[in-house]
């Protein structure tokens, strides 16, 4: 079949995505994946660009060979497991990096990767994918594993890719899922789906009033939302406050939130408007009150109830509801399968334990402090990455 000529390589090209169906599948963690990757740190760490964008110095850390010799050890089981052999990926339009953390997990189960990069123009993207076209100038070896391509909505570009992959990964959300399926996958071909999903904040409002770092408890917040716009799975747009003095809690924490949202972030008018449509949207539903606020920068929304509807007025750009909760117990009805990651501070692990056992919630892959909830692992979404990226050989 002849691949079609509006796909444009950022790195790889047409002779090794041909190639790629035969390309010989690695073992998990292998010597030249880990290599590889920690060649591709150390030029991202030397690159003064670098540290412009947290989400790239993040992304560096996280591919330094001490970072993933840690994650390696989850997986020294005895047994033998390598790739599946080529993994297609969708990375999503509206987030830099995903694509490159979908990238290296399936290197690390013992993939190539075709990954099709984000439709929108990323600096973040462009520095990740030079810094590999550099560090497979030192690592040839990793020439066959690797093409990213940027095309348009061509289906049949989808089905080649498709029914040459031995795994497909689709980042995109519920739409992209149902678009990428009308691409059929070979009879023995798999795929893990990431479909949109919304993730909320837990603070106990004492232990903040108490704590020293008030900034940079803030400044975790403010990284985990308005960097990536809050369109990012794991960017929480509910906050829920549980204690005593909420309501002084709340108003030194946004005032913290704010200050560096002024900043920092570019609000534009267009963005204003979209915020405004999802007050009175919110407020067309249910009693809500929004709060007072000196300009647009910070939207919130108070709420009189939870509900698992809430979801579907999920806003971006700095648009959160707030709700005051008696007990941790009563943030049951918005843990629902769609939601994925709960942020928090102040809130004993062990009472999560609890809190999960008691409630079983259909939702709720991940529970992470404030600050940290883009921080990837490759257990994501309740998904193990390496497991359902690889194949185990059964040794008797």
């Amino acid at each position: 079949m002849q691949i079609n000529s509006n796909i444009k390589y950022m790195v790889g090209s047409e002779d090794v995505v041909r190639a790629m169906p035969d390309c010989r599948p690695l073992p998990i963690f292998s010597e030249l994946a880990m290599n590889g990757l920690s060649v591709l740190s150390k030029i991202l760490l030397k690159k003064a660009e670098t540290r412009k964008y947290p989400d790239v110095m993040t992304f560096a850390f996280w591919c330094r060979k001490a970072s993933i010799s840690e994650q390696k050890r989850d997986y020294e089981d005895g047994r033998f497991r390598i790739g599946r052999g080529m993994a297609f990926h969708i990375a999503p339009s509206n987030v830099p990096l995903n694509f490159a953390y979908s990238f290296v997990a399936a290197l690390l189960a013992g993939n190539a990767s075709v990954v099709r990069l984000p439709s929108r123009d990323f600096r973040q993207t462009d520095i990740v994918c030079e810094a590999i076209q550099s560090m497979l100038e030192l690592v040839p070896e990793l020439r066959p594993y690797i093409a990213f391509v940027r095309y348009g909505h061509e289906k049949d570009i989808n089905d080649f890719f498709s029914a040459a992959c031995d795994i497909r990964v689709i980042w995109g959300g519920d739409k992209t899922i149902s678009l990428l399926r009308q691409s059929p996958l070979p009879p023995r071909g798999t795929e893990i789906t990431l479909a949109d999903r919304y993730s909320i904040a837990v603070i106990e409002a004492e232990a903040y009033l108490e704590a020293e770092d008030k900034d940079r408890i803030a400044r975790g917040f403010y990284n985990d939302t308005y960097h990536t716009d809050q369109n990012a799975c794991t960017s929480p747009c509910i906050v829920i406050w549980l204690g005593n003095n909420r309501d002084r809690a709340r108003e030194v924490f946004w005032k913290y939130v704010h200050d560096i949202a002024v900043n920092e972030y570019a609000l534009q008018p267009v963005q204003a408007v979209d915020k405004l449509l999802k007050s009175c949207l919110l407020a067309s539903n249910r009693e809500v009150k929004i709060a007072k606020a000196e300009d647009n920068i910070v939207t919130r929304a108070l709420l009189s109830e939870l509900d698992g509807d809430l979801a579907n007025f999920k806003g971006n750009s700095g648009f959160f509801m707030e709700y005051m909760a008696n007990s941790l117990d009563d943030i049951a009805p918005i843990c629902k399968e769609r939601c994925q990651t709960v942020s928090y501070y102040g809130i004993p692990k062990e009472d999560w334990g609890s809190f999960l056992a008691k409630n079983a919630p259909r939702g709720v892959d991940r529970v992470v402090p404030i600050g940290s909830t883009l921080d990837f692992r490759l257990v994501w979404d309740g998904i193990d990455f390496i497991r359902r990226m690889s194949r185990e050989i059964d040794i008797r």
